[in-house]
């Protein structure tokens, strides 16, 4: 019987082309709870191709009380270290045969609690929260529900449950090897480029480099995680004759308006000004001079968020940011490494 145009097929049109019973479709659909003799799962899946069967993903959240999809919050989608972080985030959860539903905090706390809230009245299967700023632990509902939830990139604070886990890089390694490298290149005093505050990662990377370079009076720079306050800053810098002649960035995002604002100046970089960034996003491969960066390892971070998630496996040891040269920290091509130098996972 050839199904009537224009009306979906279901799962009995699939079952009477196949010479199949609804219960066999089923399993083969569902990859069980029975097993299906191969010949028979090969007549059910010519005759689902044929039809253009699409399984009615509401109708076995109902049946199963899961729905295959998995909510993930991003801190900010317009910056492409957790843009980046999100593409390997739903790879990894492709992999395992779950959709996902992403949602942008825009690096609002009640964005982020609102997110979390439509996400848990969708009945996701799991939250990943990508969050910035170490805001109230959005968590707590989800996991009273029985609804597992993990953090990537960086994990609140909460009085009620401790510290919530979460699934980071080793800033304090990462920090220590952009130290040790510009210190290769003659530099004693190396400034570092912070957020406004010190909540969340890169505040942790502050505390890293302070500890590194204590004692040398090294200049701490402040401004928001953007471009154009990065460039804003650089020019003031620049004006005030009090650019320091190597730099280490919190972000890639206030490196390349550094670089931006450098070069508009007529700073030379490096000859001037010896720049790491600390994210290693895929852009930074392409400024001008291409950004020496300490590589976030984003692949194996959304790899491990997603075990965590699914099949609650311990976590794993941080992993290290591994040092990429390129020639904005003053090396010469002979000691760039990576792809363009490399592009590598990141944050």
């Amino acid at each position: 019987m050839t199904k009537r145009a224009g009306k979906a097929a279901t799962l009995a049109d699939v079952a009477r082309k196949a010479g199949a019973s609804t219960a066999v479709v089923s399993y083969v659909m569902n990859n069980g709870p029975r097993p299906v003799a191969p010949e028979t799962r090969e007549r059910v899946l010519a005759a689902a191709a044929e039809l253009n069967y699409r399984p009615n993903r509401v109708a076995r959240a109902l049946r199963s009380r899961t729905t295959g999809v998995v909510g993930l919050i991003l801190a900010s989608a317009s910056n492409p270290y957790f843009g980046a972080l999100a593409r390997h985030i739903e790879q990894a959860l492709d992999e395992r045969e779950k959709l996902t539903l992403i949602g942008n905090a825009d690096y609002s706390a009640n964005r982020q609690q609102h997110l979390a809230d439509r996400f848990l009245a969708a009945q996701v299967d799991g939250l990943v929260i990508v969050s910035a700023d170490g805001a109230a632990d959005v968590a707590v509902e989800a996991r009273a529900a029985g609804v597992p939830t993990v953090y990537v990139h960086n994990a609140p604070e909460s009085p009620r449950t401790g510290r919530a886990f979460a699934v980071t890089a080793d800033n304090d390694a990462a920090v220590l090897e952009a130290v040790s490298h510009l210190r290769t290149h003659g530099h004693t005093r190396i400034a570092f480029l912070a957020g406004p505050d010190d909540a969340g990662p890169v505040g942790r990377r502050r505390a890293a480099w302070e500890t590194a370079l204590s004692g040398t009076a090294s200049p701490l720079l402040r401004c928001a995680y953007s471009r154009a306050a990065a460039s804003a800053l650089t020019r003031q810098l620049i004006n005030e004759d009090a650019m320091p002649s190597a730099l280490i960035t919190g972000s890639d995002e206030q490196a390349i308006g550094v670089l931006a604002a450098a070069h508009a100046a007529g700073v030379p970089v490096p000859g001037r000004l010896a720049v790491v960034s600390l994210d290693g996003t895929p852009d930074s491969a392409y400024t001008a001079p291409a950004l020496t960066v300490t590589e976030q390892p984003l692949r194996s971070m959304a790899q491990q968020a997603v075990d965590l998630l699914l099949d609650g496996t311990s976590p794993r040891p941080a992993a290290q940011a591994g040092l990429v040269l390129r020639h904005s920290c003053g090396c010469s091509p002979a000691q760039q490494s990576g792809p363009v130098a490399g592009a590598r996972d990141r944050r």
